[in-house]
Formats: structure tokens, C-alpha cells, sequence
């Protein structure tokens, strides 16, 4: 029997934009969700936006998939890991993936304002840090955009676009 082939991008951050809309649904929070995948495969840590249900300006969901992919790692450091996330990193989240030494990162939306994996900075390979990571952007970008700004537009009491 062959063994079935790998998830493929799309899959991976199709599985992220349903942790964006738990973010949204369950605790009114701005939806982005990540996961991160191991080297061998599988997803060791998912989570969204936790920043205004937890208090914690650090609660990103990059972060939170961080921490609980080093729980399950048992290690502070994700090497070889992948990590997917719907919205372009921010310099504190991208900062802690260098930190963490994650291979790769996957994002959706691109982010004009903040995002710190090439739009505003390129801070995961900047040659000046000790590690840098592989950056894809742009994945499910025309389902991960349009899932931003209905939020805010929501929040502004305008219709969806």
C-alpha cells in the first residue's frame, strides 16, 4: 500500500484559517490562527489570537502554536518545523521564530503595516541574525485578506466586502 502524500501547502494553511475563525467566533478576537508542523509531518502546536481573552500582549498565534509545539517538544527550539499562519508575522513573533530556530515559515495575508517576513521589514532573513528561515507568503492570501478585513469592517458596523 502507498503511503498517501504529504499535505501541501493550501492544506496546511486551510487547517490555520480555521483556528482564525475560532479566534473570531469563540472569543472575539482578530483572526489569525497557526500551526506548526514537525519535521516529520505532523502538527505539534496550533493556536490564534489569545492577546485580549488572556491579557497578554505576547498571546499572538505564532506565539501560542510556539509554545505549545516546544511543550510537546519538550524543547524550546523547533528545528526543522514549519510554521503556518494566515497573517504575515509581526517583528515580535517574527523575532521568537529565529529564536526558536523554525525552519520555515508559511503565511497568507500579506501585512502593508506591520508585517515583518518582507513587507514592512524582512527580519527571518536578515542576514545579520545567527539563524534565518525560509519564507513563503502569499498562500490562501485571497481567503486569509478578505477574513481580516470583514473583522475589522464588522467591528466598524460596515457590511462585508
Amino acid at each position: 500500500m502507498d503511503a498517501m502524500p504529504p499535505p501541501d501547502e493550501a492544506t496546511w494553511m486551510r487547517q490555520a484559517l480555521a483556528l482564525a475563525e475560532r479566534a473570531s467566533r469563540e472569543d472575539d478576537e482578530i483572526p489569525v490562527g497557526a500551526l506548526v508542523v514537525g519535521p516529520d509531518g505532523v502538527v505539534i502546536g496550533e493556536g490564534w489570537n489569545r492577546n485580549i481573552a488572556e491579557h497578554d500582549p505576547s498571546a499572538h498565534a505564532e506565539i501560542v502554536a510556539m509554545r505549545r509545539a516546544g511543550q510537546a517538544l519538550g524543547n524550546h527550539r523547533l528545528v526543522g518545523c514549519t510554521l503556518y499562519v494566515t497573517l504575515e508575522p509581526c517583528a515580535m513573533c517574527a523575532m521568537a521564530m529565529v529564536h526558536a530556530r523554525v525552519s520555515r515559515v508559511v503565511f497568507g495575508a500579506f501585512d502593508p503595516k506591520t508585517g515583518a517576513a518582507g513587507s514592512v521589514f524582512d527580519m527571518l532573513a536578515d542576514p545579520r541574525h545567527n539563524h534565518r528561515i525560509e519564507v513563503t507568503g502569499g498562500v490562501l492570501a485571497d481567503v486569509a485578506g478578505p477574513m481580516l478585513t470583514n473583522y475589522f469592517r464588522a467591528k466598524r458596523g460596515l457590511a462585508p466586502r
